[in-house]
């Protein structure tokens, strides 16, 4: 039964979403009874505390980042850099490039930048390809969750039948009672043999002992819910009954090629198998691009500082240079035995002597440029042969992949539409055998109760059709949820029971 019910139980996964016009992960509905939970209380509390579920969600996370990142590519990138040196001894002046014999202090500092050009569109296609990664993950994400909710739903599901198990062997014990009160009147009276009413005690004790069962199997089917929530087995808890009603047996009003048609192109995991598909193809592209030439731009200002360096020099003002005579204090020349001195015309920049302070220096020895670099990639030892060619590799796995999803899909879709078929039949059977029972028995009871059959043969009837009432239950849910698995490749609501 178990497994007869699983594919159907996705009936609840979007009931849930309809119930009392509230969405599936409502919050718990503050007017039922503490401890009881809906539906969509139950698969709520299953999305927000099982494990698989929020790796999943992390994984999407990390891929819409890594996508969100990949954008960035296309912006330059701007880095500092600054450096202290302390040096001792014979050094290299970094202000004056020579050499000095002293202790010497010195600052760097750097501003760059650099924004690519050109990658053989390696920025664009990693874009893309990071970009169909991230919806991937997030169908998956998807199927995650639909996976869950259906082992809720199947969970639930087996609740709400043993319930009405309980109900049906309820019954069954208050109409066997009843029987063994009336007969153990008659037997005091000495109308019937006492061995009839033994015969309907032990009818009774088998009635208590259905009862017992369907209470077992109640408890055993909400420990299955209570974990699929992780929620201590120890916690009492109970289920909103959903009304059912009964099957019309009306034929399905699509054929399984248009129920496989809709659902391949609406269940997440075929559409995570052909994001990756694309992923795949993008990724070809990418790996071509390292065989393409790169052009990038970059630039920085830089500037230092030295301690070597003097505190006063002379500074240029920038209006042109002086010229003037200076009479020599040791060169002369001998006219008529006279030494007469050498007058030398100087020409001297303009300017005046400055002091320079630590940031005076840094702004004098401020120097930018700019560069524009090219590079054409020649011989890689074949990395970019055997990189695309493994590329290629992962399109075919990725495609395989997806014909096995869709495999897997018709599977099921057949599957489903056979089991739909086969339990509008069993269910027609069952209620034809409960009615025809009731009456069988309806006459039993009255042949028992003038004497004409004896308590083996209405024991017979009576367990024919408690055995029969309890089928009904069961092919009642069996088929109505299993044409609701229909509806559900069919992307229809499934709200309407």
């Amino acid at each position: 039964m178990l497994k007869s019910l699983r594919k159907s139980a996705v009936l609840f996964i979007v009931f849930c979403v309809s119930v009392a016009g509230n969405t599936a992960f409502a919050q718990k509905d503050t007017s039922q009874a503490a401890n009881t939970y809906s539906l969509e209380d139950c698969i709520r509390i299953a999305l927000e505390t099982n494990p698989s579920v929020k790796i999943s969600e992390l994984t999407v996370q990390t891929n819409g980042n890594i996508y969100a990142q990949s954008k960035w590519q296309r912006w330059p990138s701007i880095s500092f850099s600054a450096s202290q040196g302390f040096s001792s001894g014979r050094n290299i002046d970094p202000f004056t490039n020579q050499f000095v014999q002293q202790n010497v202090n010195s600052n760097n500092y750097q501003l760059g930048g650099q924004i690519t050009l050109f990658n053989g569109f390696q920025i664009k296609n990693n874009i893309k390809f990071n970009n169909e990664n991230y919806q991937a993950s997030a169908k998956d994400l998807d199927a995650a969750r639909n996976d869950i909710m259906l082992n809720v739903a199947l969970s639930y599901l087996q609740v709400m039948t043993n319930i009405e198990l309980i109900e049906v062997a309820k019954r069954q014990v208050e109409a066997s009672q009843l029987q063994v009160d009336r007969t153990a009147k008659l037997v005091e009276a000495g109308t019937l043999a006492e061995s009839n009413l033994l015969d309907l005690k032990a009818q009774l004790a088998n009635d208590e002992l259905t009862l017992v069962n369907a209470e077992n199997n109640l408890e055993t089917a909400k420990l299955n819910l209570k974990q699929f929530m992780n929620m201590p087995g120890s916690e009492q808890i109970n289920v909103v009954m959903i009304q059912v009603a009964d099957p019309t047996l009306k034929a399905y009003d699509a054929t399984i090629q248009e129920i496989f048609d809709v659902a391949r192109g609406n269940l997440p995991q075929m559409q995570a198998a052909e994001l990756r598909i694309a992923a795949a193809k993008t990724n070809i592209d990418l790996a071509k691009g390292a065989a393409m030439p790169s052009l990038t731009l970059n630039g920085g200002i830089y500037t230092a500082f030295s301690s070597a360096a003097p505190d006063e020099r002379f500074v240029g003002d920038g209006t042109g240079f002086t010229t003037r005579d200076v009479i020599s204090l040791t060169d002369y020349v001998v006219i008529d035995n006279k030494q007469v001195p050498i007058v030398q015309k100087i020409r001297t920049q303009n300017g005046e002597m400055r002091t320079f302070r630590y940031l005076d220096q840094l702004n004098f020895n401020r120097n930018s440029a700019v560069n524009l670099n090219l590079t054409i990639p020649i011989f890689t030892n074949f990395r970019v042969k055997y990189n695309v060619a493994n590329a290629k590799i992962q399109q075919k796995t990725y495609e395989y992949q997806a014909q096995q999803v869709q495999l897997t899909i018709r599977k099921n879709v057949e599957q489903a539409y056979i089991d739909m078929t086969n339990a509008a039949k069993r269910y027609s059977a069952t209620a034809n055998q409960v009615r025809a029972l009731q009456e069988t028995f309806r006459v039993s009871q009255v042949r028992f109760d003038v004497g004409a059959i004896n308590s083996v043969e209405y024991n017979i009837a009576k367990a024919n059709l408690d055995r029969a009432n309890g089928n009904l239950v069961q092919a009642k849910y069996d088929y109505v949820f299993r044409t609701k698995i229909l509806d559900f490749y069919m992307n229809r609501p499934l709200s309407d029971f």
